[in-house]
């Protein structure tokens, strides 16, 4: 159950990188200050989605490893 959670939030991550770029295309042409503020937060939500990822294959492995002892 705590697995399809935290894939939950993976996905949510992407979701709002996708959204932060669409406001990019939105606020290009009148207010660049705040699409380049879009620009990072969607390069910071792609990088927590790769992050959460990876967290969360080596707790899978770790459990995997201890259930097998």
């Amino acid at each position: 159950m705590q697995n399809k959670i935290y894939r939950l939030f993976e996905y949510a991550y992407i979701v709002m990188a996708a959204f932060s770029l669409y406001l990019v295309t939105t606020h290009w042409a009148d207010n660049r200050g705040r699409a380049y503020m879009f620009i990072f937060f969607a390069i910071l939500a792609v990088f927590m989605f790769f992050f959460k990822r990876k967290f969360r294959k080596m707790t899978q492995q770790r459990n995997k490893d201890l259930n097998k002892k």
